[in-house]
């Protein structure tokens, strides 16, 4: 059965799950690289910007996770790029250079939707504008069978939260605080009665929290 999943997703102490300020220069934001040091190091990081070699201990075992059995992925336009409001054109063409690492069909989610754009490796993004449900049908009706892998940024894995479209979740806990950008948790009271969380600390720091949906208990 095909299940929508979070994967690799790394907050801040006081939640922040992205800094102040993208900009083409700051990906992160203020935020820099502080949320994803524990990710850079990983044999599955470094293959996927074509490097050998890489840490193959707890957190490269829950970084691997992010491509099994995905077929589609869905983001948030912050996560694609820098650029805000209406397109100035088509050249910008995401943070991953001519191969991105995602190699299926990619949805992403817009107020300003623009053409599809294939590229090498599998990868073709469509630009659309979406509730979190109709994006989710399109993205099943394009690999059927196949899981959904969220991809970010914060405010869509927050809509999928809030909207109980989410059957696994696995956060990074990063010990530092970022004091200011976006909250992932706000809006979510009493997630975790939906979901059995389970926790596994790192030699580096962090602390992975995987969040899977409770079964529906049955009715008398």
């Amino acid at each position: 059965m095909s299940i929508v999943r979070v994967h690799n997703f790394a907050v801040s102490l006081d939640g922040y799950g992205a800094g102040a300020g993208q900009s083409l220069e700051q990906p992160f934001g203020h935020a820099d690289g502080r949320l994803m040091q524990w990710f850079f190091p990983t044999r599955t990081f470094r293959s996927m910007q074509g490097a050998p070699g890489g840490t193959t201990d707890v957190d490269d075992v829950f970084a691997r996770r992010w491509a099994d059995g995905i077929g589609v992925e869905i983001m948030g336009r912050n996560k694609f790029g820098p650029v805000r409001g209406p397109w100035p054109d088509d050249t910008w063409t995401g943070w991953w250079g001519d191969e991105p690492p995602f190699h299926t069909p990619v949805f992403v989610l817009t107020h300003h939707p623009r053409a599809s754009l294939s590229m090498a490796g599998g990868t073709t993004f469509h630009f659309i504008d979406a509730s979190p449900q109709d994006a989710l049908r399109q993205a099943r009706v394009a690999a059927p069978g196949t899981d959904v892998r969220i991809g970010g940024g914060v405010a869509t894995v927050r809509q999928f939260l809030a909207a109980d479209l989410v059957d696994h979740l696995h956060v990074v806990l990063v010990p530092v605080v970022l004091g200011r950008g976006e909250r992932l948790w706000d809006g979510l009271e009493g997630l975790e009665d939906r979901f059995r969380i389970t926790s596994t600390p790192s030699p580096s720091g962090v602390v992975h929290v995987e969040f899977d949906r409770r079964e529906a208990t049955p009715v008398a």
